[in-house]
């Protein structure tokens, strides 16, 4: 499956976004799809996923700020980000599996498909 991620940009402290990961294939609601950030020069860092159950994970430092959504009739899936800090700045991958076991889905080895990255700033 191909990953096309859309939707950063540079935005004030507090402020929202919502990032797209747009997937071409047919059965792509079969994966687990995930979100990451990487700052320049550092591992990437698991944000979000979500499994073609709809069940969501979230890491400790986003969690109750970002939602991470799918939306299977249109093969997207969604970050919304909601009370961006300075920290948040980064850019964003989003990744996608179809055999994803649930003790991987924090790992970015454990993705196979990705997308280009997004650029998101979150100025102070």
């Amino acid at each position: 499956v191909q990953l096309q991620a859309s939707g950063g940009g540079l935005v004030h402290a507090g402020g929202s976004l919502r990032l797209s990961c747009v997937a071409s294939g047919r059965t792509f609601s079969s994966y687990t799809v995930g979100w990451f950030r990487q700052i320049s020069g550092e591992d990437r860092e698991f944000v979000a996923a979500i499994r073609r159950s709809g069940h969501t994970y979230y890491a400790t430092s986003v969690k109750d700020r970002f939602t991470i959504s799918r939306d299977n009739a249109k093969n997207t899936v969604y970050l919304q980000m909601n009370g961006l800090k300075p920290e948040d700045t980064a850019v964003y991958y989003c990744a996608a599996d179809p055999n994803l076991i649930l003790s991987n889905i924090r790992s970015a080895l454990g993705y196979k498909s990705w997308g280009q990255g997004t650029q998101v700033t979150v100025s102070s």
